[in-house]
């Protein structure tokens, strides 16, 4: 999606949402059978944790070895970085 100035909405598509957003009536969920069984359920399924952006120096015959296993390289490296710390102690 591009940043910026976006383009008016049409008036037909701003009364729906308007109309959507001043309804407060509460969502009937009487259809919707209650959740008993929690056995199958996976905890942290979407999680997904806080990414720090940085500049890093590495030697490049480590990072042309990461590279050559395919895309998502930065995600390789990250993964070897936490094995060392929890092969190591870290917290």
């Amino acid at each position: 999606m591009k940043k910026g100035n976006a383009e008016p909405l049409d008036p037909k598509l701003r009364a729906e949402l308007e109309a959507l957003s001043s309804d407060d009536s509460p969502v009937d969920t009487s259809d919707i059978p209650e959740v008993t069984d929690w056995s199958a359920a996976k905890r942290g399924m979407f999680y997904r944790p806080v990414k720090t952006a940085l500049s890093l120096r590495l030697d490049t015959d480590v990072v042309d070895w990461f590279r050559r296993q395919g895309d998502g390289y930065q995600t390789r490296i990250n993964a070897a970085l936490r094995e060392y710390i929890e092969t190591h102690g870290g917290s």
